[in-house]
C-alpha cells in the first residue's frame, strides 16, 4: 500500500520564514497563509472570530517600528505590500492554535511541520549556548596565564642560549700550558 505523497514545503523554506521579534521566534500571517494555502484575509478573519484563543503570548500585531525593521531586513518587501494593514506575528504556540482554528488538512500538516522546525531550532540554540558556556569557561581558566607562558618561553630561550654557549666553549681549543 503506497502512502499519499504530501505537498509540504521544504523545511528550509519554512525556516526562512521564521524571524525573531520581541525576543520571540515568530512567523508572519502572510507567510502562514501562503504555507497553509489560504488567503491572508481568510486567515485574519478566522483569527478575529477566535481572538480569545490568541493571547499576546501567541499572537501580536506589529507596530510601525517593527514593520520598518522587517522591511529593512527584507522580511516584508515593502510597507505598501501590506495593503494598509499591520501584519500579525504568531509565536510557536500561536501557529499551533492557528491550525486548530483553520481546521483544514493542509493547515494541520503544515503546523506539525512548523512545530517540528521550532523544536529543532530550540535544540540548536541550546547546543549553541552550551558551546558558548564551555568556551567562556576555557577563557576564564586561561585568563591571566599569558604572562606566565611568556616567562616560560623566556626561560626556554635562556636555557637554549646557555646550552649553545656551553657547546661553543667545549669545542674551543684551550690556550696556555698543556699537561702531558
Amino acid at each position: 500500500m503506497k502512502k499519499a505523497k504530501s505537498n509540504l514545503v521544504p523545511s528550509e523554506v519554512v525556516m526562512n520564514k521564521i524571524f525573531v521579534l520581541r525576543g520571540e521566534k515568530i512567523m508572519l500571517d502572510r507567510d502562514l497563509a501562503l504555507l497553509y494555502d489560504v488567503k491572508s484575509i481568510r486567515l485574519r478573519e478566522q483569527v478575529k472570530r477566535n481572538l480569545n484563543r490568541f493571547p499576546e503570548s501567541f499572537m501580536f500585531q506589529l507596530n510601525e517600528q517593527e514593520i520598518r525593521l522587517m522591511v529593512s531586513q527584507n522580511a516584508i518587501p515593502s510597507k505598501q505590500s501590506l495593503g494598509g494593514s499591520r501584519p500579525y506575528a504568531f509565536t510557536e504556540h500561536g501557529v499551533l492554535m492557528l491550525a486548530n482554528v483553520l481546521k483544514s488538512g493542509r493547515a494541520i500538516e503544515m503546523s506539525i511541520k512548523i512545530i517540528q522546525i521550532f523544536v529543532k531550532l530550540r535544540e540548536m540554540l541550546i547546543s549553541y549556548k552550551d558551546m558558548l558556556l564551555k568556551i567562556e569557561k576555557i577563557e576564564r581558566e586561561t585568563e591571566g596565564q599569558g604572562a606566565e607562558i611568556k616567562v616560560i618561553f623566556e626561560y626556554l630561550k635562556k636555557l637554549m642560549e646557555d646550552k649553545e654557549t656551553r657547546e661553543t666553549q667545549a669545542n674551543r681549543k684551550r690556550i696556555g700550558f698543556k699537561k702531558d
